[in-house]
């Protein structure tokens, strides 16, 4: 197996640097991608902005993803190291969501093998997967159990029970001193969330992996696209 590795090991950086690069040029409304150290294509910080109206809004959140060698046949890593209150979020960071789940049959997962993860899949279903998760918890399997049973008390109650809600706006307020230590401004407005910017022009030395976001002068209305614009599932106000 081990004649095999180098090849592992070519595949999965091309795909990596590709995905890298396509996520530059039409970057994923509310993340932020950079390496954690540009000489390991293997290992990337996340950085996600809650989206406005639901729990998360203002929010501003540190992931990690962490590649394996035979990517993307296998399926990455993704933990929060931003302390996160979340039915689907354990304790140490880790999401536990279908797609980051090896394709095999398990039946007491519950899981259908094609709900897992297949090497079609890639860091932008991933990331479109792990928003969608933070505003619709999936409790049937939770990996945090007091979590999941505080938020169906919030649910059923229709917002009365406020215990889960105040608990994740605790955690957002919280949130807003590292972004200012990293000197990102986080979206507030549907208008701020949903804007998309170009990547800059390629230049000498590493700047295919840049991490500025936003870019008020080359900012474009695309309101219409985020899927953010109509949905309030998440809004903590009922």
């Amino acid at each position: 197996m081990a004649q095999h590795a180098p090849t592992h090991v070519a595949s999965s950086q091309k795909a990596l640097m590709l995905e890298m690069k396509s996520l530059q040029e039409e970057p994923v409304e509310g993340f932020r991608i950079t390496l954690v150290d540009e000489a390991d294509l293997y290992n990337w910080e996340v950085a996600i902005f809650g989206p406005p109206n639901t729990h998360y809004e203002g929010g501003y959140f540190k992931a990690r993803l962490k590649f394996p060698i035979d990517y993307p046949y296998s399926p990455p890593a993704f933990r929060f190291l931003t302390k996160m209150w979340h039915p689907n979020i354990y304790e140490n960071g880790d999401v536990c969501i279908s797609i980051l789940h090896p394709p095999i049959d398990d039946p007491q997962s519950g899981e259908l093998p094609s709900e897992r993860w297949n090497p079609t899949q890639n860091v932008r279903t991933i990331l479109l997967s792990v928003i969608s998760l933070l505003n619709e918890p999936n409790t049937s399997s939770p990996a945090n159990v007091d979590a999941s049973v505080m938020y169906r008390k919030w649910r059923d109650s229709k917002g009365k029970d406020r215990e889960y809600a105040e608990i994740i706006r605790k955690q957002v307020v919280a949130t807003k001193a590292e972004a200012e230590r990293d000197g990102v401004k986080v979206p507030t407005t549907l208008e701020e969330y949903c804007v998309r910017t170009r990547a800059p022009p390629a230049d000498e030395g590493s700047d295919l992996f840049y991490d500025d976001y936003y870019d008020d002068e080359d900012l474009e209305d695309e309101d219409d696209d985020c899927c953010y614009a109509e949905d309030d599932s998440g809004n903590e106000e009922s």
